[in-house]
């Protein structure tokens, strides 16, 4: 299972980076605004400023909601450097972009899915990634871990190799979940990654061994 941050800030990219456990970061203009970056060339340099601290790939999001203008702005983003991939709404026009971008061998992240039906079709469409929304689905008492696992089935049943990532994970919980049913990457905030690490029996554990190696020492 693939680990990426969602989020824009390089302090929190560089500590999970640190970890050695990183494998890519997305982020989206409402992450980039949170960290006050704002201004088109701003935003493009900070995307490059990303693909310098991680070896793994970039999720960098369109703005335009028209063919035309996801392909300009995802030509210009995929120019940046070899590791963004092109983010893309599921719509019908984001459908049209991310088979043009397959045919041309620039990598894609089609976002805001809340379907299996979604999801077949940005894997028909060639998207490297598909981003099943879990949180949000969460949110309106909808189970957003039953979408991972119809996905699942369906890419199994054709073999196709569009990668789930399951984005608007919350919590540790819901990376642990997204590991058993299969999700081939998850993304989430560095808090999510960190819980991972706890727990109360480890803490416990340690503070006797060194009780115990202190004692050995007098």
């Amino acid at each position: 299972m693939k680990f990426f941050i969602d989020t824009a800030n390089l302090e929190q990219i560089k500590e999970a980076q640190s970890l050695g456990i990183l494998d890519g970061v997305t982020t989206n203009p409402s992450l980039m605004a949170k960290e006050g970056i704002t201004g088109n060339n701003n935003i493009l340099k900070h995307y490059v400023d990303i693909c310098k601290i991680v070896d793994g790939d970039v999720s960098a999001e369109v703005i335009a909601t028209d063919y035309e203008g996801m392909i300009k702005e995802g030509e210009i983003l995929a120019e940046l450097h070899p590791q963004i991939v092109v983010k893309i709404p599921m719509t019908k026009e984001g459908i049209k972009a991310c088979k043009y971008f397959s045919n041309k061998g620039i990598k894609t992240n089609v976002t805001l899915v809340f379907s299996a039906g979604q999801a077949l079709l940005a894997a028909k469409a060639g998207a490297t990634y598909v981003s099943p929304f879990i949180g949000r689905l969460d949110d309106v008492s909808t189970d957003g871990l039953n979408l991972i696992a119809e996905i699942r089935e369906i890419y199994e049943n054709y073999g196709f190799e569009t990668q789930i990532l399951a984005a608007s994970v919350r919590h540790t919980m819901h990376i642990i979940n997204c590991a058993k049913i299969g999700a081939d990457v998850m993304t989430g905030p560095l808090s999510a990654i960190l819980g991972l690490l706890k727990h109360p029996l480890t803490d416990i554990g340690l503070a006797q061994f060194l009780a115990d190696h202190a004692k050995g020492n007098h």
